[in-house]
């Protein structure tokens, strides 16, 4: 049986990517995941069949067919994020591809954002927002989802000495794991026990008075993504407005951090 190859962006295509609508590239960042996925899982499925003596032959087919979705995507995600106005800054980002900045620079309106905390809210990272019962959520889910896999990229280059916003999730998870274990964190500990099951090792930290380990590495995963937000928002607020962003309002009217300059 013959199985033909999935055709390759031609090179006109692949110029059309530069006049992508946000709504394409979200639609795209979201198809490169899922097939990302599917990838995975028909390697996985092949490797166990390949293990026990089965045929897997089309399961390979499959999941090289993914493969090159996946490429061909990633291409006319890079060439949508050359042509945009912040497309220069997110490249020399360390940590942060064409599909990523892809999904952020379609998902982020900066005309609707004067502020950073504006994204922060929208990404779900604003501590203050809840989402009420029968209520419709208050951020924007996918949003959300690729800030986490921003925060898991700086996490997984941490240890590269290009990766600035890696070193930023270090230093801060040093400080939050120095501040646990001073007992800082001991009330929130215990209310938090409550919502834990009691088998958990979350459960045993909360109730020693410590925010579990997974806790602490989510929290210097949002610092740093935050940061990084901050400084998008900035840059791409001059290059818009061309003029200053206005500062977070936890440091221009409640004075709770110093301003932390972007990598240059």
């Amino acid at each position: 049986m013959d199985l033909d190859p999935i055709d390759r962006l031609t090179r006109d295509m692949a110029q059309a990517a530069k006049t992508l609508s946000d709504t394409e590239a979200r639609f795209l960042v979201d198809a490169y995941y899922m097939m990302q996925d599917d990838r995975k899982r028909a390697n996985n499925q092949a490797r166990a069949l390949e293990e026990s003596h089965e045929p897997n032959a089309v399961l390979g087919w499959l999941a090289a067919q993914s493969t090159t979705l996946e490429g061909q995507i990633k291409r006319a995600l890079d060439v949508y994020t050359a042509a945009h106005t912040m497309g220069s800054w997110m490249r020399d980002v360390h940590g942060i591809g064409p599909v990523l900045s892809a999904g952020l620079l379609a998902h982020i309106d900066i005309t609707k954002a004067p502020t950073v905390g504006h994204i922060w809210r929208f990404a779900g990272l604003d501590p203050t927002t809840t989402w009420e019962k029968k209520q419709r959520r208050p951020w924007n889910a996918k949003l959300r989802t690729l800030c986490w896999k921003v925060g898991e990229s700086f996490v997984k280059f941490s240890g590269d000495d290009k990766c600035y916003y890696g070193h930023i999730y270090r230093d801060r998870k040093a400080f939050e794991v120095a501040r646990n274990e001073a007992g800082a964190n001991a009330e929130r500990a215990r209310r938090l026990a409550d919502t834990v099951g009691k088998t958990t090792e979350a459960y045993a930290h909360n109730m020693a008075g410590h925010l579990a380990p997974s806790h602490i590495h989510a929290q210097a995963r949002r610092y740093a993504v935050k940061l990084f937000l901050s400084h998008l928002h900035g840059e791409w607020y001059q290059r818009h407005y061309g003029k200053p962003a206005p500062l977070p309002y936890p440091i221009a009217h409640l004075g709770h951090a110093h301003v932390i300059e972007p990598p240059k």
